[in-house]
């Protein structure tokens, strides 16, 4: 005998119907958030000023890049339109492997000797070499070495600006096709 199945007879629960009102007022209540304005000011402040800084390590141009050096100088001392140069500071130029020069410093040539030539020098173990008051060029390195001392034809650099300048040539072409390069410090 075939007979109808009801609810009662089945195992499924029935499908409750839920009044769309009474869904809303069983949820929590949703207050809109007052925003501080002071916090919400100093927040935006902050961003920008992060924002600036990142951008500014982004931009600067520092050191040799600030120098723009010619091709053939890797790097000079005191760095060029530097402000705070110690008035005992030397002058140093690095050129590229193969050039010479000699340096002129507030218009003053001053004579270049090589490491080379000062080989006869006697030493005596434990005491100091004393190098003579001239500019230093290592062909090793390629490098020029000025200290100011009171027998060198510029004594100290005395506070104030100061121009120093290099000139250079390739060692197998001679001085006749030098170049130069010119920068200044301020002395402190």
């Amino acid at each position: 005998m075939m007979g109808t199945v009801t609810d009662q007879d089945t195992d499924i629960p029935a499908t409750e119907h839920v009044d769309q009102d009474t869904a809303d007022q069983a949820l929590p209540v949703r207050r809109k958030r007052h925003i501080d304005k002071t916090l919400l000011a100093v927040s935006v402040l902050v961003g920008l000023g992060l924002a600036l800084m990142f951008r500014g390590v982004l931009i600067s141009i520092t050191g040799d890049e600030r120098a723009k050096l010619p091709d053939l100088i890797e790097r000079v001392d005191p760095v060029p339109e530097s402000v705070q140069v110690l008035s005992q500071s030397n002058v140093f130029v690095d050129l590229v492997s193969g050039y010479t020069g000699v340096l002129v410093v507030d218009g003053t040539e001053i004579e270049t000797v090589s490491v080379e030539d000062l080989g006869s020098i006697q030493v005596v173990p434990g005491q100091q070499v004393q190098l003579p008051s001239v500019t230093i060029f290592e062909p090793g390195n390629s490098t020029l070495t000025f200290v100011p001392s009171k027998d060198a034809p510029v004594s100290e650099f005395a506070e104030g600006e100061h121009r120093a300048q290099v000139i250079y040539w390739k060692v197998t072409e001679g001085r006749e096709r030098a170049r130069s390069y010119t920068w200044t410090f301020n002395v402190v």
